[in-house]
């Protein structure tokens, strides 16, 4: 094994490790059960969602908990702010495997997709796929995607998730880690999973019929 390949493994095996420590030792409930102390004060509500972007790729939680808190605090008004740090909390992951993940066989395979579909229809694409948001930042990252068209193509794909997840903030009496996981309406997860694949289908069907025959 060269060590390239040596130490994106070892970077990648401490980083999971550190993610799994982070997430055993802080839960959304800590946050939630003081988000009404914090939502009594809009500076202090925006400065501790500035905080949980910040920390957020590194205790695993859903990228859904920044628009329901701003949701909850600020209501429909907080739906910019929520996409701006949705966006910016999935660099991190998506930095590290454009870093570390550009090595093998899947790495060629995705770049070889995202080159035919395009970057910014494949970020886009798999953002409305209801998938967790830090696998497809990786999967950008490996696939080599450029970071600006990664930031486009994820502020417009997390608009309906981002938009969900303020609504069900402002709709809540009080925030519970249920409030999360409830956040999206199974109708908005049907929308933005059909035209996911609909952008992506056509694209993807042909591409695996050239790589089949090329076989």
């Amino acid at each position: 094994m060269d060590h390239s390949r040596l130490r994106a493994r070892v970077v990648a095996g401490a980083a999971l490790a550190v993610v799994a420590a982070a997430a055993l030792a802080v839960s959304p409930d800590v946050v939630f059960a003081r988000a009404a102390w914090l939502a009594a004060e809009p500076i202090r509500l925006v400065a501790a969602a500035v905080v949980l972007a910040a920390i957020r790729p590194l205790v695993a939680w859903p990228t859904t908990l920044l628009a329901v808190f701003l949701g909850y605090g600020l209501g429909a008004a907080g739906f910019p702010l929520a996409l701006a740090l949705v966006t910016l909390t999935s660099v991190p992951p998506f930095l590290l495997a454009k870093r570390y993940g550009r090595i093998g066989a899947a790495a060629d395979a995705g770049e070889a997709f995202v080159d035919r579909t395009g970057d910014l229809r494949s970020v886009v694409a798999s953002r409305f796929v209801p998938a967790p948001s830090d696998v497809v930042s990786v999967t950008a990252g490996v696939a080599g995607v450029r970071l600006p068209t990664f930031l486009l193509g994820t502020a417009i794909g997390e608009i309906p998730w981002v938009a969900a997840g303020v609504l069900a903030g402002a709709s809540a009496e009080r925030l519970t880690a249920g409030a999360v996981a409830g956040a999206v309406d199974p109708r908005v997860v049907a929308v933005a999973g059909l035209t996911g694949v609909a952008l992506l289908g056509p694209t993807a069907y042909g591409w695996y019929r050239e790589r089949g025959r090329g076989s």
